[in-house]
């Protein structure tokens, strides 16, 4: 049977695929799972790490297993993981714990020599994970505070006398002593000590009448060298670390301004955790730290070993011109992420990350524009977008929907929450879906959650693919952070 189709039939057929779209761009389908095939769950459980049950007593029972677990968070400076290979400052440190336990506390079987075992652990859960018995240390640049000793022990410090200065964006003005920190924005994490001690200093700053410092509590997925990374490029203000962390990261974030001339506490302790009531392991790694603390051959090598990164630098995405650029484009994402259900900024982030929100910008492999990519991508009947070459508009409309076809055929999981979807999909953007599978179940045999990229899938992707892929997620993701500021900020003004 012929139909004859009018001008009012195709406008409506129109109409109807466009809400189509919209809708389940909104609302995916139920999607069966994408597997791994057999080649890829190899490859994986070739990668995977051991997951041992709780255990909580002391040396005596170590000794019996051969074994101590460190718990230590994810972490450039202290500790990463780089297709299998392990480094940072912790890793090294408790390497020289294991050979120190090899020799010191010997056994008849080489099959039966010690080993440590490191754990990556979010912060905010080392001292938790070690009153439950996941680790037996809690390890990672740890200041020895009042709060802490509440839960846990420490071991003889392998530092002391360390002082936590000021490090401020580059043009900041010159700041010559603590009280010109008065009114200063400051950002640190909650659940570090710096944050405990900007406040004790803030109420002093109040009791003499002077301005409070404008504290503000930094995400906690970012570690120290994040935190002096965006101030380095001029997207947060000023942050506080440890005298020695400014020192390791120097020499590759050359724009921050350090204030050695300004210590808001100077005789901060370093040291490992451990559980309380664990007197024998205690008393064993008393004589450890003797012979590897800073000061000794060990600890002064580690010391100046840690002088660079390769990650790739943070660009400022917030200074005057990049913000000219926002502002020409915030519309356009806004309009896109709100038909394929992603958080603006998060979009933005990623746009910057790509090509500094340059449509003009090409790349050697043939990618384009805004949201760098291929136009036989936008070309496939999935996309089905052309003219990204020539419009920022087109580009980031067919970044937007891949973005959501990805999310919808690999990552159509309701214990993700919207966050962690959308950072693992950047992954899968960069990486491929295929990794992103790889990825996600390395990190779950692993005893890691499948569902958080920070501190856990992230981790399996540097075993997969190495820093690549966490550095550009990791990117994005504190350019979204400087991007919220900005907004927040400007919602304030109004």
């Amino acid at each position: 049977m012929n139909i004859k189709w009018t001008h009012c039939h195709r406008f409506a057929l129109v109409v109807l695929l466009c809400w189509l779209d919209t809708a389940l761009a909104q609302n995916p389908p139920d999607l069966p799972p994408v597997e791994l095939t057999a080649a890829e769950t190899a490859e994986v459980q070739k990668l995977v790490l051991p997951v041992l049950p709780d255990w909580t007593g002391d040396f005596e029972g170590m000794r019996e297993r051969r074994l101590i677990r460190v718990l230590v968070p994810y972490s450039k400076t202290f500790f990463e993981l780089d297709r299998g290979r392990q480094r940072g400052l912790t890793y090294e440190l408790g390497k020289g714990l294991e050979a120190w336990l090899n020799k010191t506390q010997p056994y008849a079987k080489k099959s039966m020599q010690w080993r440590v075992m490191f754990i990556p652990t979010p912060r905010n859960e080392l001292m938790p994970k070690l009153m439950e018995g996941v680790g037996d240390i809690a390890a990672g640049g740890l200041t020895v505070t009042e709060a802490r000793l509440k839960d846990v022990d420490f071991t003889d410090p392998f530092a002391v006398n360390i002082p936590e200065i000021l490090v401020s964006a580059p043009g900041s003005k010159p700041l010559q002593k603590l009280e010109d920190l008065s009114g200063q924005e400051i950002t640190v994490r909650a659940s570090s000590s710096y944050y405990e001690h900007l406040q004790a200093l803030s109420t002093s700053f109040k009791e003499q009448g002077l301005a409070p410092i404008d504290l503000k509590a930094a995400d906690e997925n970012l570690e120290s060298e994040d935190l002096l990374q965006m101030v380095n490029a001029g997207l947060l203000k000023a942050t506080v670390v440890d005298r020695y962390i400014a020192k390791i990261w120097a020499p590759l974030y050359t724009d921050m301004k350090i204030h050695d001339e300004i210590a808001l506490h100077d005789n901060s302790e370093f040291a490992w955790a451990i559980r309380k009531d664990s007197p024998q392991l205690k008393s064993q790694l008393a004589e450890f730290v003797k012979t590897h603390k800073v000061g000794t051959t060990f600890g002064n090598s580690l010391r100046t070993k840690y002088v660079t990164n390769s990650s790739k630098r943070i660009l400022n995405a917030t200074s005057e011109a990049e913000m000219k650029k926002f502002q020409e484009m915030v519309e356009i994402f806004s309009r896109h992420a709100g038909t394929y259900g992603f958080d603006h900024l998060m979009l933005m982030a990623q746009g910057f990350q790509e090509s500094q929100l340059d449509q003009k910008a090409r790349s050697p492999r043939g990618a384009v524009g805004v949201m760098q990519l291929l136009p036989k991508t936008a070309q496939d009947p999935t996309v089905a977008i052309g003219g990204i070459d020539k419009s920022a508009d087109k580009n980031i409309e067919a970044g937007s929907k891949y973005m959501r076809l990805l999310a919808d055929k690999y990552l159509n999981d309701p214990q993700l929450t919207q966050v962690n979807r959308t950072l693992m999909t950047f992954a899968a953007y960069n990486a491929g879906p295929g990794n992103l599978r790889k990825f996600r179940a390395l990190a779950e045999k692993s005893g890691l959650d499948k569902n958080i990229w920070f501190g856990n899938v992230e981790q399996a992707a540097a075993q997969v693919v190495g820093r690549e892929t966490v550095d550009y997620v990791g990117n994005i993701y504190k350019y979204y952070v400087a991007y919220k500021l900005v907004e927040e900020k400007n919602a304030a003004r109004k």
